[in-house]
């Protein structure tokens, strides 16, 4: 079974090609597509070795053609089957499931609870439906692995009657939380996740289990992220309403693309910019992440009685060392024999994983 995976984030598109003959997936190809202006960079690797290739293509759907025309599909042949991380199916869809009309429906009806994500991952599941209409495609859900969270951390303070309308803490980077379970041998009693990248959230995890956590009903709250302010006195929010100061729609784009590291710096969502600037403001919004980051491990640490382990993943947690050394350096005084570790996440591999195990079984 040769299965592709289509992972589409808020600023790039991941995606990875598997074989699998009953196993494990085994990685043909992994690799992202960064879209700039005019342009679209595509980097991969191979098992023969790293390469990096920047396509100047037209067009949104421009990369599907590309990915096509990898070298390493010469060797594999057709695919058997395409799965896409899905950020929120909503209240209505739970576990990861095979695609069909009615899945796609909800999965449509759900878009406004994640607009940075859900839209985009509705239109890759359209390019692939047209390039290969026969292939089953597969929906993994970034909030499978958070459900059910306890009553505790769940129900938001907020009317019962809004539960209804799917107003609960949902809980995201469920696939990457997923595949650090995966790659701990024996994973400690009292685990947290510091998934951190453009989008970021920390997952309190209980002998496998998610407990609580930073993010809520939408993949906006938390803790700060590139351009997504975190958790934000709601009284700003009716204040610029309510003297005017923008529409809904302006308030939208300030929260989804203004706000963050973007926003305290003035200058950029990129860590590594901000990092090589020399602005006060850069600096600011650098120690800022890092304390909201330690500030919301200490809350789940209260949440667990302790922390047996801290684990970094996501861009900024795997490859930015500053980042992770300022956030243990605040949580020693407190926790001082703190124990951490540096893992990738690996949601392609679990999305093939879950592809391969609905395909052969039609199992959740």
């Amino acid at each position: 079974m040769n299965i592709l995976t289509l992972n589409v984030g808020s600023s790039s598109l991941k995606f990875g090609i598997y074989r699998s003959s009953g196993d494990e997936p085994v990685l043909v190809v992994d690799g992202a597509v960064e879209t700039g202006e005019g342009a679209h960079a595509l980097h991969y690797r191979t098992a023969d070795g790293s390469i990096q290739r920047e396509l100047h293509l037209d067009g949104e759907a421009a990369p599907l053609p590309a990915l096509l025309e990898l070298p390493s599909l010469e060797t594999i042949g057709r695919f058997d089957a395409v799965a896409h991380r899905i950020v929120h199916g909503g209240p209505w869809l739970r576990e990861h499931c095979v695609i069909d009309r009615d899945v796609a429906a909800r999965i449509e009806a759900a878009s406004s609870f994640a607009p940075l994500h859900v839209p985009g991952a509705l239109r890759w599941i359209s390019r692939a439906h047209d390039a290969w209409p026969e292939l089953p495609q597969v929906a993994c859900f970034d909030t499978a692995f958070h459900h059910p969270l306890p009553d505790l951390a769940r129900v938001l303070p907020v009317p019962h009657e809004l539960r209804a309308k799917g107003v609960e803490r949902f809980g995201f980077h469920g696939l990457s939380c997923e595949s650090i379970l995966r790659q701990l041998e024996s994973p400690p009693e009292r685990l947290v996740i510091a998934h951190l990248g453009s989008g970021a959230s920390l997952t309190a995890v209980r002998n496998g289990r998610s407990v609580d956590t930073s993010m809520g009903l939408t993949p906006t709250g938390g803790i700060i992220m590139g351009t997504r302010p975190g958790d934000l006195d709601p009284g700003v929010m009716l204040f610029l309403l309510r003297e005017q100061h923008c529409t809904n729609h302006e308030l939208q784009e300030l929260l989804e693309h203004r706000s963050g590291l973007r926003g305290i710096s003035g200058l950029s969502a990129d860590v590594r910019e901000l990092a090589a600037s020399d602005q006060p403001l850069a600096a600011l919004a650098l120690a800022q992440f890092a304390q909201s980051v330690a500030k919301q491990a200490a809350a789940l640490a209260i949440v667990l009685g302790g922390i047996d382990l801290l684990v970094f993943t996501g861009g900024i947690g795997e490859h930015h060392a500053p980042t992770r050394q300022h956030v243990e350096q605040l949580l020693r005084p407190c926790f001082p024999g703190l124990a951490t570790r540096v893992l990738p996440s690996q949601e392609n591999l679990v999305m093939a994983a879950h592809a391969q195990r609905l395909l052969s079984t039609g199992q959740p």
